[in-house]
């Protein structure tokens, strides 16, 4: 057992992607059990997790936080805040500079629920005075939705100053936290955030299978009788675990086991700041190594998040990204192909229970992928 990581990960291949995600051997072995989803004991692993989720958000106990967990991934989580929040004589503006922004947009869309997507250039973050304009100009807008740290160039939107401005504006604001919540300190009371969506496979470091939503109650009693799901009727939802702790329907319970160790392993390394931290020293390694191989992030340094990178391919007619995907592959690496349309780009992930010893152990097999595709390697 090495030092740096007192739970190492099973021997995979090491997942440098935005989740899922490499997850320790106690999240792991805590899969390795059945749990009938009615029973008690269940029942209290799940109000566990909810009110340990309540308690990272920060917000004080008067704020009337409540926390609502949901089958699906990520982005069934928002599109149940979506099709359940926006009133029916409802609009909502969608702040987009990415590919989860658009796919707000392509929620609402499919949902026919009046929207508006306010675009902003990917590699840029949102202009809080162009967010202030429109909601000025239009009066019927009801809520404002923004992705906190969008994956798709790792770019970490204002969200204080996005929630601010809708909360001047007396709209109600929703954040996609998903990948962020658990690494980057989030001022739920300052932002004015009143639905915030997260993952199990992100920052937690669990895995795939449900995704959850952190709400004022107030705002969530308003919404009774609006949403256009029935599975993911958000209010109904939460009605059920208030009844009887349970879920409507069949949950993820494996996940929810994993989720469970995994919360007390973010409370063992030291809670939100620690894991940033580990985090940070993961993306300061990997851009300061990847720089000495010709690799250029995409975005300036004071807008990028240690979520995950965005590199620029390198000036070299012989790199071929699926030669380089395959070769990290090889050595057991696993990276992420680009998302952008107008750049080219492949991003690397520094979540999940990786450390800087598997960044050094990356950048090695990058520099070897290099070597092997016969490209150019900066002189040192």
């Amino acid at each position: 057992m090495e030092p740096h990581d007192p739970l190492p990960p099973a021997r995979d291949k090491l997942l440098f992607t935005p989740g899922p995600l490499t997850t320790s051997l106690g999240v792991k072995q805590a899969m390795l059990h059945d749990a009938g989803s009615w029973h008690f004991e269940f029942n209290r692993v799940v109000t566990r997790i909810r009110e340990k989720l309540r308690d990272l958000s920060g917000a004080p106990a008067a704020s009337g936080l409540e926390c609502v967990l949901m089958q699906g991934s990520g982005t069934f989580g928002v599109e149940s805040v979506v099709t359940s929040v926006v009133p029916p004589r409802g609009k909502l503006l969608v702040v987009s500079n990415g590919a989860y922004g658009e796919r707000i947009g392509a929620i609402a869309k499919a949902a026919r629920i009046p929207h508006e997507v306010l675009r902003f250039p990917e590699e840029q973050i949102p202009r809080v005075e162009d967010i202030d304009r429109a909601l000025a100009a239009d009066p019927v807008i009801t809520n404002v939705a923004a992705v906190h740290c969008e994956t798709t160039t790792g770019i970490l939107n204002p969200l204080l100053a996005i929630g601010r401005t809708v909360r001047r504006r007396g709209r109600v604001f929703i954040a996609d936290a998903m990948s962020s919540f658990g690494a980057v300190p989030i001022d739920f009371e300052g932002a004015g955030i009143d639905y915030l969506i997260s993952s199990a496979n992100k920052c937690i470091e669990g895995v795939p299978g449900f995704s959850f939503i952190l709400c004022r109650r107030e705002r969530l009693m308003e919404t009774a009788g609006w949403a256009r799901s029935h599975s993911l009727d958000l209010h109904d939802q939460w009605r059920g675990f208030e009844k009887n702790g349970q879920f409507r329907f069949t949950p993820p319970t494996h996940a929810l086991l994993a989720f469970d160790r995994a919360l007390r392993e973010l409370e063992e390394e030291g809670g939100i700041a620690a894991r940033g931290a580990r985090y940070a020293a993961n993306h300061q390694a990997l851009v300061s190594g990847a720089a000495a191989l010709g690799f250029e992030p995409l975005l300036e340094p004071e807008v990028r998040s240690a979520i995950i990178t965005a590199f620029r391919y390198p000036i070299d007619a012989r790199f071929r990204f699926d030669d380089f995907y395959r070769l990290l592959s090889d050595r057991g690496m696993i990276i992420y192909p680009g998302k952008l349309t107008k750049v080219d780009t492949f991003r690397i992930g520094t979540i999940g229970r990786i450390f800087p010893p598997d960044i050094v152990r990356l950048l090695s097999a990058m520099e070897a992928a290099l070597r092997g595709m016969n490209c150019k390697i900066p002189v040192r």
